[in-house]
C-alpha cells in the first residue's frame, strides 16, 4: 500500500528542500525524495563548497602577492592542498546536516533513492545503487501533486564524454586529490572563471577557451574587459573566438585541438593548434537532469534538454504538460541559478495552496560570479539597451576613486548604472570588484520596485563604504558625480 501525501517533491536541492519546507508550513503533508544528498548540487558540490575554495584562494593570493602592502612578511609560505579541499567538504557536510534537520523540524518525510513517476500522482522509489531500477521499489508513494526539482548536470563536449579523471566537470574539479600543473578550461562563464581563478591562485598554469569574443559572455562588455585584464595580469591565458574541436586522453593528461571561429561560425581547421594539459575542465553549460524519472509514455513534454513549463507568463503555476505534475528550478531551463530555483519553488507551492503571490520578474534577476575580482549584475547590459533602440545613459564610477576601496587596498573594478533618459528608470546595474556580490542586492531591490536613478541619489549611503560607488554611479546618470 502506497504512503499517501498531499505533495511529493523529487529532488532535495535549493528548489526541492525549500519547496518541501514551504509546503509543510502551509499545512501540506509532504514527502521529499533525493538520490544523493539533501541540499543538492548547490549545497554539496556547487555554490557553497566552491565559495569555500575561492576564499582559500583569495587569502593565499593576497598573502603571496600583496603581503608587503599590508606590512606583513613571513618566510616559506606554503599550502596544504588536502586541507584546502577538506575545508570545502566540511563546509558542505555541515550544511547538509542542517537541511536534514530542517526536514525533521518541518515534519517532511524523507526518502533516499531514485524516484520514478509511472503515472500522475504516483512515485516509486528505488535503492540509490539500483540506477537501472531492476530491483523492487523500496517505497511506493501517492499524492495529489508531484513537484520535480531535479536540477541539472554538466553538459559534455560533443564527442568527449566525462571520464571524471582527465576530462572533468565542476564536481570533479573541487575534489581533485592533487593539484594539476596545467589545466585547460573550456568555457568562460561563471563556473569556468571561478575555477580559473582558484587554480591560478595556487600556481596552476591555466588556459581558458571561449567560443565568443569575450569572457563572461552574458555580462556587460565593460565587465568582461575588466575581468579579463585582471586575470591576464595574474597569468591566466585566454583563447577567445576559439572552439575545442577534439580532445585526446593520454597517459600524461590530455591533448586538445582548438581552432579559431571562422566567418561561417565553424572552426577554421587550417589555423588549429594543440594544447597539452594535465586535465580539461569542461564548463560549457548544463542540461536538465531527469534521466530515468518518467517514461516517455507519460507525456511530459521536454524542450532543449529541459522539462517544458510555461513559467514566464503571468500567474504561471509551473505545471508540466501532465496535470498534477509540476517542475521548477534548473530542470526547466535558464536562468540556472539557485536563488531563482528557490523562489520558483516557493511561488509554485504557494499557488498550489491558493495563495496570491507576485510573479517572478525574470528580466531583473541578479547574477554573481565569485572569483576575484567578483562580478555582479542585474538587468540589461549596455549592448542590449543599444540593440533595443532605447534612449539611455550609462554612468560608471571606478573603485579607484572610492575611499573605502583605497583603504582596503583593492581598487580593481567599478559600478555601472544604465538608466533611461526619459524617466531615469534603472535598466541595468553592473559591478566588478571586491564585495560586489553583496552590493548587488540594493540594485535588485531598486529594480523590483521600479525605482529611478533619482531615488537612488536621494538614498543616503553610509561612508566610507563600497556601496557609495552605487550612489556615485546614479549621480553620474545625471552628470553630477561628486568624487570623479
Amino acid at each position: 500500500m502506497a504512503d499517501s501525501f498531499d505533495l511529493i517533491v523529487i529532488g532535495g536541492g535549493p528548489a526541492g528542500y525549500v519547496a518541501a519546507i514551504r509546503a509543510a508550513q502551509l499545512g501540506m503533508k509532504t514527502a521529499i525524495v533525493e538520490r544523493d544528498k539533501l541540499g543538492g548540487t548547490c549545497l554539496n558540490w556547487g555554490c557553497i563548497p566552491t565559495k569555500a575554495l575561492l576564499k582559500n584562494a583569495e587569502l593565499y593570493h593576497t598573502l603571496t602577492h600583496s603581503a608587503d602592502q599590508f606590512g606583513l612578511s613571513f618566510d616559506n609560505l606554503s599550502f596544504d592542498w588536502s586541507k584546502t579541499v577538506g575545508r570545502s567538504r566540511n563546509t558542505a557536510n555541515t550544511l547538509n546536516k542542517g537541511v536534514i534537520g530542517l526536514m525533521k523540524k518541518n515534519k517532511v518525510k524523507s526518502y533516499e533513492g531514485h524516484a520514478h513517476i509511472p503515472a500522475a500522482g504516483k512515485v516509486t522509489v528505488y535503492d540509490k545503487a539500483d540506477t537501472a531500477r531492476k530491483g523492487k521499489p523500496t517505497a511506493e508513494l501517492a499524492a495529489g501533486k508531484v513537484l520535480i526539482c531535479t536540477g541539472a548536470h554538466a553538459r559534455p563536449l560533443p564527442g568527449t564524454p566525462f571520464d571524471h579523471d582527465k576530462v572533468i566537470n565542476a564536481r570533479d574539479a573541487m575534489t581533485l586529490a592533487e593539484q594539476p600543473k596545467k589545466l585547460l578550461i573550456v568555457g568562460s562563464g561563471a563556473i569556468g572563471m571561478e575555477f580559473a581563478y582558484f587554480f591560478n591562485a595556487y600556481g596552476t598554469e591555466v588556459t581558458v577557451v571561449e567560443m565568443v569574443d569575450r569572457v563572461l559572455p552574458i555580462e556587460d562588455n565593460d565587465s568582461s574587459k575588466a575581468v579579463q585584464k585582471s586575470f591576464e595580469k595574474a597569468g591566466v591565458k585566454f583563447k577567445l573566438k576559439h572552439l575545442t574541436t577534439d580532445v585526446k586522453v593520454n597517459k600524461s593528461g590530455v591533448s586538445a585541438t582548438i581552432a579559431p571561429v571562422g566567418k561561417d561560425g565553424k572552426p577554421d581547421a587550417g589555423k588549429a593548434e594543440t594544447i597539452e594539459a594535465d586535465k580539461v575542465l569542461v564548463a560549457i553549460g548544463v542540461m536538465g537532469r531527469y534521466d530515468g524519472l518518467f517514461d516517455e509514455s507519460l507525456g511530459i513534454e521536454t524542450f532543449k534538454d529541459h522539462i517544458k513549463v510555461d513559467f514566464r507568463k503571468q500567474n504561471a503555476d509551473y505545471q508540466t504538460s501532465v496535470p498534477g505534475i509540476y517542475a521548477v528550478g534548473d530542470v526547466i531551463g535558464p536562468p540556472w541559478l539557485a536563488h531563482v530555483a528557490s523562489e520558483e519553488a516557493i511561488l509554485c507551492v504557494e499557488r498550489m495552496a491558493g495563495h496570491h503571490a507576485p510573479d517572478i520578474q525574470y528580466d531583473a534577476i541578479p547574477g554573481c560570479t565569485y572569483c576575484h575580482p567578483q562580478i555582479a549584475s542585474i538587468g540589461m547590459p549596455e549592448r542590449a539597451a543599444k540593440e533595443a533602440g532605447i534612449d539611455y545613459v550609462a554612468a560608471t564610477f571606478p573603485f579607484m576613486a572610492s575611499g573605502k576601496a583605497q583603504a582596503l587596498g583593492d581598487t580593481t573594478g567599478f559600478t555601472k548604472i544604465i538608466a533611461s533618459k526619459a524617466h531615469g528608470e534603472i535598466l541595468g546595474v553592473h559591478m566588478v570588484g571586491d564585495s560586489v556580490t553583496e552590493m548587488i542586492a540594493e540594485a535588485s531591490l531598486a529594480m523590483r520596485n521600479e525605482l529611478t536613478a533619482d531615488e537612488l541619489i536621494a538614498t543616503i549611503h553610509p561612508h566610507p563604504t563600497l556601496s557609495e560607488t552605487t550612489h556615485e554611479a546614479a549621480l553620474g546618470t545625471e552628470g553630477r558625480m561628486i568624487h570623479l
